[in-house]
């Protein structure tokens, strides 16, 4: 099976080609550009890199959030119209789940999370063997913290959001508390592209963003409406 994987859900972008189940070719940068320019470039550039057209494609795989909402759109609606072009199905995938693949050789709970804003993060938590343990939501992260206090484990925490968190972590869980060197902190395609192979294909109709909360003009707009 040949899978396209794009994620662009956060500040990483990420495109991937997988062949009969081997990365032949992955792209990634963590830097904050709009990614609405140059997530087609970098699928162009990666089919060729690969020597892959897309009538061979049988799937393509998205990161479907949460994260930021711009970012998740530009990936999903990008998937949803190849997918269409080429008659071919999409699986979406969670970012945290796909971020959480990093951590899959530590033998604890695995703890990936996404600033989102406010104290509050987008958070799940997994074993080694991606089992979810608790289901991924946008919670304060003090109460997050506490909560994996009370479960007397060690934790290892998953972030391109780390440093803003560090200390509040450490203090509350101490020596339980495990950190990645800073390559495995960030999201990689070619783990998505993995996780989508085995997951059932989603409808292009259905597949919907999962942002864990309203974009904040929704928010807005129901608080007027309720006045």
């Amino acid at each position: 099976m040949n899978i396209l994987a794009i994620d662009t859900s956060n500040y990483v972008l990420g495109v991937a080609v997988i062949k009969n189940r081997e990365v032949v070719g992955e792209w990634v940068t963590n830097v904050k550009k709009n990614h609405s320019v140059r997530l087609m470039p970098a699928i162009e550039q990666m089919m060729r890199e690969t020597d892959t057209s897309p009538d061979e494609l049988d799937q393509i795989a998205v990161a479907h959030g949460p994260g930021s909402f711009t970012g998740v759109r530009i990936g999903m609606a990008t998937a949803k119209s190849m997918a269409f072009a080429l008659n071919i199905p999409v699986v979406g995938v969670s970012s945290l789940e796909v971020l959480a693949r990093q951590g899959t050789f530590f033998k604890g709970l695995i703890c990936p999370f996404f600033d989102a804003r406010r104290g509050r993060v987008y958070t799940g938590l997994y074993d080694e063997e991606m089992n979810v343990v608790m289901e991924e939501e946008n919670i304060d992260m003090k109460t997050w913290l506490e909560r994996l206090h009370d479960m007397k484990q060690s934790v290892l925490f998953i972030s391109q959001d780390e440093s803003a968190f560090r200390e509040m972590i450490e203090q509350e869980l101490g020596e339980r508390a495990v950190f990645p060197g800073a390559a495995h902190r960030y999201a990689r395609p070619s783990y998505l592209a993995l996780s989508a192979m085995k997951k059932p294909a989603s409808s292009l109709h259905t597949l919907m963003p999962n942002y864990l909360r309203l974009p904040e003009a929704e928010q807005k707009w129901l608080r007027q409406k309720e006045k």
